[in-house]
């Protein structure tokens, strides 16, 4: 994640919220965040949310996961101030804690954490390397890294259609291949590494997604981004529907332990 003027403003934030649903800025919903998870006990544990965004997820963590408390961070005022008024609204300032952090090392001492979680944000971390040894340092003995990221099938320069597609996104993503992102992770001294590609899953939804956006909700997305602002979307999305349908854009489940 990187300094700077928020790149999720309320505008791009009321969109993909309308597209993903209150709270959410990836896609997927509660039933992804669980597929990431699947197999883990969060009961009573302690969570680091890296990438939290307006704090859906975060919360969820603990109120649906059985989390003992949840740290949420993110770079981003905007994010964070909703999420933190969104823990407040639910009551959970006890379990949940939302913070902003700057960009760089994690803020946190070695071994405090049980699980580090994220979803869709480590894309905006362009040293995955120093990431996976971070992540290693704050967990706990016999604790797992789980993850979701939005990855590149490859890792050398991406392709035309691809650098039109992150142009178009105009975020500050920083993508990655599967075999960056496992290398990293062991080379950080994690073990039972995997990786899950799930560009098959979003590629279906993505079409679906770019639907709602150009006619089944289009009335809805109208009113509440306007239309030159939906336009532009309906272009990204277009943009990258390609780069999935050839294989190019790989989101991954991505998991570890520290042993």
């Amino acid at each position: 994640m990187s300094a700077g003027q928020d790149h999720y403003d309320d505008q791009l934030t009321a969109l993909l919220e309308e597209l993903w649903g209150e709270g959410y800025l990836s896609p997927g919903g509660p039933e992804e965040v669980a597929r990431v998870l699947e197999g883990l006990d969060l009961t009573d544990k302690s969570v680091l949310d890296i990438g939290c965004g307006t704090g859906a997820i975060t919360l969820s963590l603990a109120q649906d996961h059985g989390a003992g408390h949840v740290t949420g961070i993110d770079v981003e005022s905007g994010v964070c101030a909703a999420a933190g008024a969104r823990i407040v609204a639910a009551g959970a300032q006890d379990r949940v804690t939302i913070r902003k952090v700057a960009p760089g090392p994690l803020p946190f001492d070695a071994a405090q954490f049980d699980i580090v979680f994220s979803k869709d944000a480590i894309i905006h971390i362009p040293d995955k390397e120093a990431l996976a040894r971070d992540a290693f340092r704050i967990l706990k003995p016999g604790g797992w890294f789980a993850a979701s990221d939005w990855l590149i099938s490859h890792d050398h320069a991406p392709s035309s259609e691809m650098a039109a597609y992150l142009k178009a996104e105009g975020l500050d993503f920083e993508m990655a291949s599967p075999a960056r992102y496992e290398a990293a992770l062991y080379d950080a001294g994690f073990e039972q590494v995997r990786t899950v590609n799930r560009n098959p899953w979003y590629t279906d939804k993505a079409r679906g997604e770019l639907a709602e956006l150009e006619t089944t909700r289009r009335a809805d997305f109208i009113a509440r981004v306007g239309e030159d602002f939906l336009r532009e979307n309906i272009t990204t999305w277009r943009a990258m529907l390609h780069v999935l349908e050839t294989g190019e854009h790989c989101p991954h489940h991505l998991r570890a332990c520290k042993p």
